[in-house]
């Protein structure tokens, strides 16, 4: 039965999205409907895994060779990430049925979309590093075509190739360990090298480990490789959403899970996983603070709740962790539809142009503040106890100094969250502009987002037991829902979070009182608005590209027979490489 349900994971979104594709644009109640009907089931089908997951090998499709048999393992990391992109996914689909009404190119969109879903489903069910990288690759194309969706714009264009140039960073690392499992162990399967990672010598695993941290960083948008998921604000608010909750940023996040048992023995790895996420987290923080488009500063809080999720596994948090992008992807997902709803009502992002939206658009304002109440930490909903239990983490196992920035950085969330509910829904009207409520396919959405953002720290418990019922590597100690909650109320760091939380939100309750110490950080704010110069360095970096590809221009001379001789001889090369290696 998992064998069918795995295939169906991923072959419904695939099927899905070559119905659409091949579906007329002009049909498009057509188009509409075959695409909720194939995400949905594709949700359903993941569901359905659940009772299914195991750490065995279920599905095997022998190819051989150099590449291995294509084997696929429903574990409870796998299945629980594969139910996060298709239920999240599907809900994606389902709002877009009003947000992109009258389209001219709805069949190209349904069809990257679904095979996004599929792809995303894919990278976490495999247990062959070659073909997650295939699949990994898969999701950097969909996204690139989708932040560039809209290609008659130049900025979203750029958007999208600087998506996929920073992303394909992150695929030389993954390739370059998968070859190097292959070379000492002779097999890409995950299962074997985490069996026998400590065989492996100390210099190889360190190249892996750090290749692959690379690889997750810019995956997951994490410093140095923040800049491109802002600028991915060009596409269309559902694919946004799916983005960031569902399927592209959480696999790097996976990465460094997935391997975790291996790579945590290696010298500095752990450090360097926590440095990256704390700056990350905070970075981000401070942008989100200053950002005056509603979209990005979602995305920078993106990149900074990422940042507490890699912390977590830096410091050995493993269930933190994973239990924190469960929260993230449902109250994420919830802000950026909301937030589409209000972009389709008014027309602009520039949350300086919006204000006093609240009465004119009352359901989106409830949904958007419940989102936004998760998003801060505040009580009880799902994201306070999951980023508690990150905190707590840090605490247990994690160096201070970390500690002390990331209470700090829950601070600023607490801030820039509250910072962008009152722009839009409160104060007085900056402009006038016409607003309406959300439509019926809209509200569909986000009610079950915010059902998920109240009720998902419930399933804590059972959360625990799956993973630990299924990972045999990453010895997971499970604690029930109730022992879980109890453990977070009675421990101090829990009240100094809130303390901090509550600082957050009342320096933007008083901020006119704080105008002066707000000018003291003028110079932080606005290195801030510049993305702190890493915009500058991407400049200069695509300069350097373009004067290199200029320079081996003469290598192309147009004629179609010679660039065959090179590619053919290129694919020779690499062939003899893993023959050799093998």
């Amino acid at each position: 039965m998992a064998q069918s349900l795995i295939l169906l994971c991923i072959g419904l979104p695939w099927a899905g999205a070559v119905v659409a594709w091949l579906v007329r644009n002009e049909q498009e109640r057509s188009q509409h409907a075959l695409a909720v009907a194939f995400s949905v089931a594709a949700g359903l089908a993941s569901l359905v895994l659940i009772p299914y997951a195991s750490s065995e090998v279920v599905l095997r499709l022998p190819i051989g060779g150099l590449f291995g048999d294509v084997t696929f393992v429903a574990d409870g990391l796998g299945v629980f990430l594969a139910a996060v992109a298709t239920v999240v996914g599907s809900l994606a689909v389902i709002f877009s049925v009003a947000y992109m009404h009258g389209d001219p190119q709805l069949g190209r969109f349904y069809a990257l979309v679904l095979l996004f879903i599929g792809a995303m489903v894919g990278l976490v069910l495999s247990n062959n590093m070659l073909f997650l990288f295939f699949f990994w690759e898969i999701t950097a194309l969909c996204s690139y075509a989708l932040i560039s969706y809209y290609n008659d714009d130049p900025k979203a264009v750029a958007a999208g190739i600087e998506a996929l140039i920073m992303t394909q960073v992150g695929g030389v690392g993954l390739l370059g360990g998968a070859l190097v499992v292959y070379a000492l162990l002779g097999s890409y399967e995950i299962d074997a090298f985490l069996k026998n990672a400590a065989t492996l010598g100390t210099t190889p695993l360190a190249w892996m480990a750090f290749g692959f941290l690379i690889a997750a960083a810019a995956k997951s948008a994490q410093f140095p490789f923040q800049t491109w998921l802002p600028d991915a604000m060009e596409a269309p608010t559902p694919v946004s959403a799916l983005i960031h909750a569902a399927t592209m940023v959480n696999a790097g996040v996976y990465l460094l899970a997935r391997f975790y048992p291996a790579f945590a023995p290696v010298p500095g790895w752990r450090t360097a996983v926590v440095a990256v996420g704390v700056v990350s987290a905070l970075m981000a923080a401070c942008m989100a603070l200053v950002s005056p488009d509603l979209k990005r500063a979602l995305a920078y809080s993106t990149v900074s709740q990422l940042g507490y999720m890699v912390y977590a596994v830096g410091v050995g948090g493993f269930f933190a962790s994973q239990f924190h992008l469960l929260s993230h992807a449902v109250f994420k997902a919830l802000l950026f539809l909301a937030a589409g709803a209000v972009i389709h009502a008014v027309g602009t992002r520039d949350m300086m142009k919006m204000g006093a939206l609240g009465p004119r658009m009352p359901f989106v304002r409830n949904v958007f503040v419940v989102g936004a109440a998760a998003l801060a930490g505040l009580p009880i909903l799902n994201g306070f106890w999951s980023k508690e239990l990150v905190l707590e983490a840090g605490l247990h196992d994690g160096p201070a100094w970390a500690l002390t920035l990331m209470l700090v950085g829950a601070g600023l969330t607490a801030c820039y969250t509250f910072r962008m509910v009152w722009l839009v829904f409160f104060g007085e009207a900056r402009t006038r502009l016409r607003a309406h409520d959300a439509t019926a396919s809209m509200r569909v959405s986000l009610a079950l987002l915010t059902i998920g953002t109240v009720f998902t720290w419930q399933l804590a418990g059972s959360f625990a037991r799956f993973l630990e019922g299924t990972l045999p590597f990453h010895k997971i100690h499970a604690l029930g829902t109730a022992e879980v909650v109890g453990e977070i109320l009675v421990a101090p760091l829990t009240w100094v979070a809130l303390g901090v939380i509550a600082l957050g939100l009342l320096a933007w309750w008083r901020r006119d009182q704080l105008a002066g110490v707000a000018d003291s950080f003028d110079w932080l704010a606005v290195a801030a608005s510049k993305s702190f110069g890493f915009e500058r360095i991407n400049e200069q970096v695509v300069g350097v590209t373009l004067a290199v590809a200029n320079a081996v221009r003469v290598t192309q001379p147009g004629h179609l027979s010679w660039n065959l001789v090179g590619i053919i001889g290129g694919l020779v090369a690499v062939l003899i490489f893993l023959t050799w290696g093998a």
